[in-house]
């Protein structure tokens, strides 16, 4: 099965979004309150109806970008928060981004991609950072779908891609998770690795 454009529509027509929970997710909610410059060029991958993108907004963050490959969440974000800038909302596949970013978040992005993609997805996180730029977000800590997304994954997993790449400044059991997802989430928080 080919998790495309019309893939992630189906899932945003059918309302099938469990891994969307309405609200911004509470430890990047943390993070994002312990930020103290609001011109971070923050980029938020595969970002569905990004309630985070939106907690930005409202606090303050001026340069906040979403990609996503389904134009229908991209739409759903413009309607809730319809002063988020047009040329902010990008319509393409993440691996295709040409941009260069202080922050990126990881929120389902991830565990939503086809596993073969991992590590291509880790050469183009580290190609979109800018030097000293960080990854920051949640993984599934948990063993999830076999063929179709979520999938999940370990930390050793994680270590092994990551680690050739970036400075693990935090890999850890997140500690306030939302109660269905209490125990089964990693915060990380990985620094670009100088070339």
């Amino acid at each position: 099965m080919k998790f495309d454009e019309n893939f992630w529509d189906n899932k945003y027509k059918t309302n099938k979004t469990g891994w969307d929970l309405g609200q911004v997710s509470p430890p990047l909610k943390a993070y994002f309150d312990q930020l103290t410059n609001k011109e971070l060029k923050i980029l938020i991958p595969g970002g569905g109806n990004s309630h985070e993108a939106e907690y930005l907004l409202n606090n303050g963050f001026t340069n906040v970008y979403v990609v996503d490959i389904s134009k229908l969440a991209l739409n759903n974000l413009k309607e809730r928060a319809p002063s988020f800038p047009t040329s902010n909302l990008i319509h393409q596949n993440f691996f295709d981004l040409e941009q260069a970013f202080d922050l990126i978040i990881e929120q389902t992005f991830f565990c939503a991609l086809n596993p073969n993609l991992r590590k291509n997805y880790v050469n183009k996180m580290f190609g979109l950072l800018k030097e000293n730029g960080k990854l920051v977000g949640l993984l599934f800590d948990t063993k999830l779908n076999e063929d179709l997304p979520p999938f999940g994954g370990s930390k050793g997993e994680y270590l092994n891609y990551f680690t050739p790449y970036f400075s693990i400044e935090i890999i850890e059991k997140s500690y306030n998770s939302v109660p269905n997802r209490s125990g089964r989430e990693l915060f990380i928080n990985f620094k670009k690795a100088s070339n």
